[in-house]
C-alpha cells in the first residue's frame, strides 16, 4: 500500500525489508523473529526511525507483508514486487516512492540492523553539506546513509548492493558522520541468538555453530 502526503522538499525515513533473508534457517523469516518483548526484528528498526522525528516513514517491503513485519499504522508501506532482484531494486522502488511524493532526499536504514539509533539517523538527516550523508561507526561506513534526489540517477539499478558503488567512487559528494551505535545486522540464527542473550530476550533457536554478524557495508 503506498500512500503519504505529496510534500514540497524535506526528506523522508526509509528502511529497506524486502530482502530474502537466505541465510536464516529458522521457523520464520528473520525480519519477523521475535527480538525482546513481542517486537519483531524489523519492528523494532522501523520504530527507531519513527523515534528519530527527522519526517515520515516508510518501509519497503518484499515477500513479508507488512502486517507481519510489525509496521506501525503511522508508516507507509511500499511494495518491492521484484524483491529477488536484490537490494538496489529495493533501493530504487523507494527512491520513487520518494520522488512521487515530493521529497528531495532519502535516509535509508535496514530493517536487520536492531540497534542502529534515533540519534545516528538525525545526525545523518541534517549532514546536508553534500548530497550524501554516512553514518560511520569507529570509522567504518554503515547506515542510515542520506541521499539527496540530485544524485538518485546516480544510483545502481540491479544487484545487492545499495550505493556502495557511488561512495566510493564519487567520495568529493560524501560527508561522512560519526554515530554511536552498533550497525551489526543479523543474518542466521546464531546472530539473532547472540542478540537476544546480550539484550535478555528470548533465545530459544539453534541452527548451530554459525558466523557472527557482521558490521554492514553502508551501501550494501
Amino acid at each position: 500500500m503506498e500512500s503519504g502526503p505529496v510534500n514540497d522538499g524535506g526528506a523522508a525515513a526509509i528502511v529497506l525489508a524486502a530482502g530474502a533473508g537466505s541465510r536464516f534457517s529458522g521457523p520464520t523469516h528473520k525480519l519477523t523473529s521475535d527480538l525482546v518483548d513481542g517486537v519483531t526484528l524489523a519492528g523494532r528498526a522501523i520504530r527507531t526511525a519513527v523515534d528519530a522525528g527527522i519526517g515520515p516513514v516508510a518501509v519497503v517491503v518484499g515477500p513479508i507483508p507488512a502486517s507481519q513485519l510489525g509496521v506501525p499504522g503511522d508508516v507507509t508501506v511500499v511494495v518491492n514486487e521484484r524483491w529477488d532482484e536484490g537490494q538496489a531494486g529495493s533501493l530504487l522502488t523507494a527512491v520513487r516512492w520518494a520522488r512521487s511524493r515530493g521529497y528531495d532526499a532519502v535516509v535509508v536504514g535496514l530493517g536487520d540492523q536492531p540497534d542502529l539509533t534515533a540519534a545516528a539517523w538525525r545526525a545523518v538527516a541534517s549532514a546536508t553539506a553534500t548530497p550524501i550523508a554516512v553514518a560511520t561507526y569507529g570509522g567504518r561506513l554503515g547506515h542510515p546513509v542520506r541521499l539527496a534526489a540530485e544524485i538518485w540517477g546516480d544510483l545502481p539499478y540491479q544487484g545487492d548492493r545499495g550505493a556502495g558503488a557511488l561512495l566510493r567512487s564519487r567520495p568529493e559528494l560524501v560527508t561522512e558522520v560519526p554515530c554511536d551505535g552498533d550497525p551489526t545486522d543479523i543474518d542466521t540464527v546464531a546472530d539473532l541468538t547472540a542478540w537476544q542473550a546480550a539484550h535478555g530476550g528470548p533465545a530459544r533457536l539453534s541452527d548451530g555453530p554459525g558466523p557472527r554478524g557482521r558490521p554492514a557495508d553502508s551501501c550494501r
